[in-house]
């Protein structure tokens, strides 16, 4: 294996003084072969509200994204991969930990995520993908939105993270307009006093949106550059499309699609700044880049909100616009380029992270996560057959194989949106009907029952945990 010498060290070694730069070529070779040589680096971008019909190699007319168009080009395009949860805290939860959250805690039937005046977060027993790494020798670091738990004992950097630099939360809480919908069409940094942190402290506050999606690119690319001699783990959370939307002013009024187009096209640029970090550092071929998001658009908003696409409903709902997003794996000479089908969820990076670094996968304790490697590498099919979609502490919905049951469905973010029972389950097949159209339960009882056992198998292992989302500091302090 080739050491680890710099450039400098290398020409000092060979008694050459550094002016000798004719050797440039070869030891940027020499640096990418002892890059190959090494366990991979990890980068998961995570988008926050982006609907599966919002950026252009899913479809989207006006909005231009040739950073992550390149990324499914050169890449891997999945077309059935979902988010474990419609909304924001469980979601997160879920891709670190590779564990549903009705198995931590972390959702609710009382409040669907963490508010500023939440006292729980994710539990310290929890393993996340960056605990895991760290076993590895990996750096580690969390840029952008956590979301799971605001208070010092459950910040990223007691979660395996060496660096944190993000907001603890949503950028539209702290509110100090009192939720004014429309503030939303006209916003301003000062009607959101959240936080900015660098690791356990507040640096500035209200953050100031309108450069963050910028800064959180910078300090990505930042880094990766420190820890290029070493195998890192980067997980990006965007804080944007979320509403309030903000961005920076080389990108205002840049987008067709008006603001929100904006907002998507600086995600897109600080896509393209990270794969050219990773060319530039000779690190390409040894990175694999994940880009998905955490759930569906926010149609709330209107068209603050985005599009998911042919997919019914968006966030907040466990129809398909609610949970099934983009998804894009690459890793240039190792990942062929292609269009995959199969199933597969954020809950599934877990374990196949876990294998692709030789990281310990726990076994105390129930894991939904599974190994995508036979789909990423053309070696065989993901195996994942089956996806259960919970709002809260409920399963609302299963998908076995093509076909999904709905056993409840509920509109998003009504005011007391009423919940709808379904007897027999609504039935959908998604290969033929992915917009959720055409109920054909009264077709097929038998996959119905086949469905309602893999309810009960599951039930069977779920063992009760406390609820981190119920207890808020009531206004009196109390």
């Amino acid at each position: 294996m080739i050491p680890p010498y710099s450039r400098r060290d290398f020409l000092r070694i060979m008694g050459m003084g550094t002016a000798s730069l004719a050797l440039g070529p070869l030891l940027e070779r020499c640096g990418q072969l002892r890059n190959s040589q090494r366990t991979p680096n990890i980068v998961v971008i995570f988008a926050d509200d982006l609907g599966y019909g919002d950026i252009g190699v899913y479809g989207h007319p006006t909005i231009n994204t040739p950073n992550i168009d390149r990324m499914a080009a050169e890449g891997q395009k999945w077309t059935n991969f979902y988010a474990a949860a419609s909304v924001c805290t469980p979601s997160r939860a879920a891709l670190l930990t590779g564990r549903l959250p009705i198995r931590n805690g972390m959702c609710s039937d009382e409040n669907r995520v963490l508010f500023p005046d939440s006292t729980g977060g994710l539990p310290a027993d929890e393993v996340t993908i960056a605990e895991a790494l760290k076993t590895q020798g990996y750096a580690t670091a969390c840029i952008g939105k956590w979301h799971l738990g605001h208070l010092p004992s459950y910040l990223p950097t007691r979660h395996g993270f060496d660096y944190f630099y993000g907001i603890p939360y949503s950028n539209d809480m702290d509110d100090v307009n009192g939720w004014n919908y429309q503030s939303f069409f006209d916003p301003k940094i000062e009607y959101w006093n959240v936080p900015l942190m660098q690791n356990e402290e507040i640096i500035e506050r209200p953050a100031d949106q309108m450069t963050i999606t910028k800064r959180y690119t910078e300090e990505a690319v930042r880094f990766i550059q420190e820890h290029k001699r070493q195998p890192f783990f980067l997980y990006l959370a965007h804080s944007m499309p979320h509403v309030p939307l903000f961005a920076s002013e080389s990108f205002q009024g840049k987008s067709k699609r008006g603001l929100y187009g904006d907002v998507i096209e600086e995600i897109d640029w600080g896509v393209g700044q990270i794969i050219a970090s990773l060319h530039k550092e000779g690190l390409a071929e040894n990175t694999l880049v994940v880009f998905t998001s955490d759930n569906g658009p926010w149609l709330l908003f209107k068209d603050h909100g985005g599009s998911a696409g042919l997919l019914r409903d968006g966030k907040g709902t466990t129809w398909e616009g609610g949970v099934r997003e983009p998804a894009l794996f690459w890793w240039p000479g190792t990942i062929q380029p292609g269009v995959v089908n199969d199933m597969g969820s954020t809950l599934d990076l877990f374990s196949t992270v876990c294998n692709l670094t030789g990281a310990a996968i726990p076994t105390d304790r129930t894991l939904d996560s599974m190994d995508l490697r036979p789909a990423l590498f053309n070696s065989g099919s993901s195996p994942r057959q089956i996806m259960f979609f919970y709002r809260g502490e409920q399963i609302y919905a299963v998908r076995r194989g093509p076909f999904k049951a709905h056993f409840i469905t509920q509109p998003a973010y009504e005011v007391d949106p009423e919940r709808t029972y379904h007897d027999p389950p609504l039935l959908y097949n998604l290969n033929h009907d992915p917009s959720e159209q055409y109920d054909i339960a009264g077709e097929h009882p038998d996959i119905i029952a086949d469905i309602v056992r893999e309810v009960d198998r599951h039930k069977a292992n779920l063992v009760a945990v406390e609820d981190q989302l119920a207890v808020r500091i009531e206004a009196n302090g109390q």
